[in-house]
């Protein structure tokens, strides 16, 4: 290394620092006692920001989840820990989204979202509580802000950086540092929201140690994910809100130090009944207007489309497509589209979808179930091993064709090959009474009876195999928790 080459850009980034931290200055932030690098976004425009980008968050995940008084109790404990904050300029706002994600996050300003997929996973208004209480420490400790000011300057000081430096490799190693930290909270910052989080707990009269019982119950669904999907777990360090056992640990010391719940046990299971009340029929994963997955067919009632796909192959529902992944590599991919004009599938594959792709085969017409589709295939590479490439185009309107493309390796037996191009033949439309009677799967309640276990009630359970498991996470129990009779329970069908 050339110590001189190195040491300019490095003196010349500290200038920088130091010209933009003396101009816009640190702010005190009385959430957390904390001097901050605030200064390239005012508390103003964290408003404007988050009231500019509200309706896209809505629309991006699904929209508004409208079960019945499902909107207005997450406000309602919302409001509860938002109450006494050391922000009370802030009017705070706690939306429900219609998304199966687990998730939950704040944008600047005071707008809170938490997706019905992260309700079904807690257990207690205390655990929905927590969730909510996180994302206010997120908003009065005004991280966004913090990332946005830091991304900024260190994305100046790394263009300049390069450019007198004239090494783009300085550069880009700066440019790709700063895309990292800016693509979630860092430790630090989600150490100091869990605090704050705990923090508006005590004060609202919520159990502490909700908190940390959540994130295990995070914890095990998403092990749970990564065994059916067969992949190692993720490095904490690149997900949204990193769950470690650290983390875990840390949450459930901070909780000790704040006063007990009285009475506690009476005040848990009141909670727990409520919460579940309210959850009670709520949609459980892909819902009626995005379309579900329901054994080994996609269906879309509002569409009116359903299709199969083999025993053995992962369906997984987008906003824009539908992917299948067999555990042989074979992918195909459904999605829709518009051609230019009205036209025939011949004429669409062809002209539209293969426009400028250099193909020169034309696409053998034929007929899908009573509609007009055309096919075609070439040979190709995925993942440097060669394959074939077969689209399909199936008339779904004068301008509208639904889309298939598989992805075939071609070291895949002939029966798989076979039972591939049957999903294509299995494309249908439903009929009036299937619109009318196959539906998503919700969340309902059973109560334990004398003599159940895991097992017995797991069994009333739709999945698509480790039912056991599933019941566990989605009812809070550890490998060795027992059902205990009398209780109630939540059940996915």
């Amino acid at each position: 290394m050339d110590y001189h080459l190195f040491c300019k850009p490095f003196v010349l980034g500290l200038s920088i620092c130091a010209l933009f931290f003396g101009v816009a200055a640190c702010t005190f932030n009385p959430a957390t006692g904390e001097k901050q690098f605030t200064g390239l976004m005012s508390e103003d425009q964290e408003k404007a920001l988050g009231a500019e980008h509200h309706q896209d968050i809505i629309k991006e995940f699904g929209g508004v989840y409208n079960h019945p008084g499902l909107q207005a109790y997450v406000n309602e404990i919302g409001q509860r820990v938002a109450k006494d904050t050391e922000r009370p300029d802030i009017t705070y706002r706690f939306t429900l989204l219609d998304s199966p994600e687990v998730n939950a996050f704040a944008l600047p300003g005071g707008y809170i979202y938490v997706t019905r997929g992260i309700l079904a996973l807690a257990n207690s208004e205390d655990e929905l509580a927590s969730v909510l209480a996180h994302e206010v420490g997120h908003i009065t400790a005004r991280h966004q802000a913090e990332r946005f000011s830091t991304g900024v300057l260190a994305s100046l000081g790394a263009s300049i950086i390069g450019a007198v430096s004239g090494t783009p490799g300085v550069s880009q190693a700066l440019s790709t540092g700063t895309n990292l930290y800016m693509s979630s909270y860092s430790r630090d910052q989600e150490s100091q929201a869990d605090a704050l989080g705990l923090r508006y707990l005590s004060r609202a009269g919520y159990d502490t140690f909700a908190m940390p019982a959540l994130l295990n119950q995070l914890d095990r669904e998403d092990r749970l994910e990564q065994k059916i999907e067969g992949k190692q777990q993720q490095s904490s360090f690149f997900s949204d809100h990193p769950i470690t056992a650290d983390r875990v640990a840390a949450t459930s010391s901070m909780a000790a130090s704040y006063p007990l719940v009285k009475p506690v046990q009476d005040e848990k299971a009141i909670n727990r009944e409520r919460y579940l009340s309210k959850i009670r029929g709520m949609t459980y994963g892909d819902s009626q207007k995005q379309g579900f997955v329901r054994n080994h067919g996609f269906y879309h009632p509002e569409l009116g489309l359903t299709f199969t796909v083999p025993a053995g192959y992962k369906l997984i529902n987008q906003p824009d497509q539908v992917i299948a992944k067999g555990r042989d590599g074979a992918v195909f991919i459904m999605d829709m589209a518009a051609s230019r004009g009205m036209t025939d599938p011949v004429t669409y594959l062809s002209r539209d979808w293969l426009d400028g792709k250099g193909v020169a085969a034309r696409p053998e017409p034929i007929s899908v179930n009573g509609s007009p589709a055309a096919t075609l295939a070439v040979d190709g590479t995925f993942n440097n091993q060669p394959v074939v490439l077969r689209l399909v185009a199936i008339q779904w309107g004068a301008r509208d064709f639904v889309r298939f493309q598989m992805v075939i390796p071609k070291s895949l037996s002939q029966q798989s090959v076979d039972e591939l191009k049957r999903v294509t033949y299995s494309f249908r439309k439903m009929s009036d009474a299937e619109k009318k009677t196959i539906r998503p799967v919700r969340i309902e309640l059973v109560t334990a009876k004398a003599g159940d276990t895991v097992g017995t009630l797991s069994r009333q359970m739709q999945s698509n195999g480790y039912s056991d498991e599933w019941f566990r996470v989605l009812n809070g129990m550890g490998a060795k928790d027992v059902v205990k009779t009398g209780q109630r329970y939540k059940v996915v069908r």
